[in-house]
């Protein structure tokens, strides 16, 4: 007995209509528009007049290219010491220590409370009159008094790059230890077997068939990384001088602080364009590990 299934073939597609209504509302509506306003003049005015390319002329015209350059460098740096840091720790809570245990749960809190708690309680430590870091360094002399972090281009830089390690290496500590635990323990007793140093597993060992891990978490901690606000603004709002002025910040500066919409939109285009780029090459990656590891 023959049945018609015809009546089932739609179902599916059924199904995907209320994720694909809500991803129009939410994504496709509000990028749409701001494509919109970002060739307009829209500012508190009730009037919009089209203004062309004028928006984005005039953001490069400026001192956009600098900030561009310095939101990439701060999320290099950031990156770089989260996967170093991370892989460091991996290392460790992966080894047969007492009390690893224990140490697996204390590498959390970081990642696990509100951000921006972790970061007020950074600003305060940050802070020259009371702050842990300037008493700590005046008392063992590296400080001849009280100095204030967040006051001075360099300092207050790199300030935000370790409030920002800070948070962001527990996540990445507890992926790559997945990682490492996936690793048959039968590769690194045959090399123990064979007299291989520890040092020597690691690097010809566990780097290499961790290292699929490293690259995608070192792309996705790019990506959270570039597009980070709240802890450049709660340290220091972008300052001193502009020294910690990233494109999201200067994005919502321009917008937001400084009322001109059509100009902050052509920023937040920019910075979806390069948030594109970072995740097309991030799907790249991972379709072309998924084929090595069909591969093998």
């Amino acid at each position: 007995m023959a049945f018609n299934t015809r009546k089932t073939d739609y179902f599916p597609y059924l199904l995907l209509i209320p994720a694909t209504v809500v991803t129009l509302i939410v994504v496709a509506w509000p990028l749409v528009e701001t494509i919109r306003l970002s060739f307009t003049d829209a500012s508190l005015r009730p009037v919009e007049n089209y203004v062309g390319f004028a928006n984005y002329e005039k953001m490069f015209s400026r001192r956009f290219p600098e900030v561009i350059a310095r939101t990439f460098y701060w999320m290099a740096l950031s990156v770089i010491f989260k996967i170093v840091v991370g892989t460091l720790g991996a290392v460790l809570l992966n080894a047969a220590i007492p009390g690893k245990t224990l140490m697996r749960v204390l590498v959390m809190p970081p990642w696990i409370i509100p951000i921006p708690i972790g970061v007020f309680i950074w600003g305060w430590m940050y802070n020259g009159q009371f702050g842990m870091i300037s008493g700590i360094g005046q008392s063992i002399g590296l400080l001849e008094g009280p100095f204030e972090f967040l006051a001075f281009k360099s300092s207050a830089f790199f300030s935000t790059i370790v409030t920002d390690v800070w948070i962001g290496t527990p996540l990445v500590t507890v992926y790559l230890l997945a990682a490492m635990q996936a690793i048959s323990p039968d590769l690194h007793e045959a090399a123990w077997v064979d007299g291989a140093s520890r040092f020597y597993r690691f690097r010809r060992i566990t780097l290499p068939l961790i290292m699929p891990a490293i690259a995608t978490m070192s792309l996705l901690s790019a990506i959270w990384t570039f597009n980070s606000f709240d802890i450049i603004w709660i340290l220091t709002e972008g300052g001193p001088r502009n020294a910690t002025t990233t494109m999201i910040i200067d994005t919502y500066k321009t917008a937001i602080s400084r009322f001109k919409y059509g100009e902050g939109a052509a920023r937040a285009v920019m910075i979806v364009i390069f948030l594109s780029l970072f995740s097309t090459f991030y799907f790249l990656m991972i379709s072309r590990l998924s084929k090595k590891d069909k591969e093998v």
